[in-house]
């Protein structure tokens, strides 16, 4: 989670990590620009949390990313932002599927619609991207700044680090 949070203290004004209700504060860098916010419930998955965050956040946009994603590449997280413009949210695309993390969505409608999506029994990112007006960063796009692709990486396994 540190490196996730210290790419996106590269690109953000804030930062708000979400962690269980119950769950003892984790050591971070605590100071003006990151916040911890909790979920209302244990166990509700990725969009609790982005509902939880999104409460507290005080700017126009939010990129939302996973504590699990620690290589998040600034570049395409800047071009992510700068892409935003009129719609309500951006996602990378990945083959002919879009990715729902990281996003960059504009805080306000996302804030309005999550808890109804969040209730609705489609729990989930992608469910609330179906619901805004979506930009899909084409790959060749964000590539060119991510050759890698490592702005996509997630760690589920310990075995996913080596």
């Amino acid at each position: 989670m540190h490196h996730a949070v210290a790419r996106l203290a590269e690109v953000c004004d804030e930062i708000v990590v979400v962690i269980a209700p119950d769950a003892p504060a984790p050591s971070l860098p605590l100071g003006p620009r990151i916040r911890i916010a909790r979920d209302e419930s244990e166990g509700q998955g990725p969009l609790a949390g982005m509902v939880a965050a999104l409460r507290s956040v005080t700017t126009t946009f939010a990129i939302v990313a996973a504590g699990d994603m620690p290589e998040l590449q600034p570049s395409v997280l800047v071009m992510m932002l700068g892409t935003v413009a009129d719609g309500d949210a951006v996602a990378l695309a990945d083959g002919s599927d879009v990715r729902p993390l990281p996003c960059v969505v504009r805080v306000e409608p996302a804030a309005e619609i999550a808890p109804a999506v969040l209730g609705s029994g489609r729990a989930s990112v992608r469910a609330l991207l179906d619901q805004l007006r979506v930009t899909a960063v084409d790959e060749p796009t964000w590539t060119a700044l991510d050759a890698r692709r490592r702005t996509l990486f997630d760690v589920d396994q310990p075995g996913d680090l080596a």
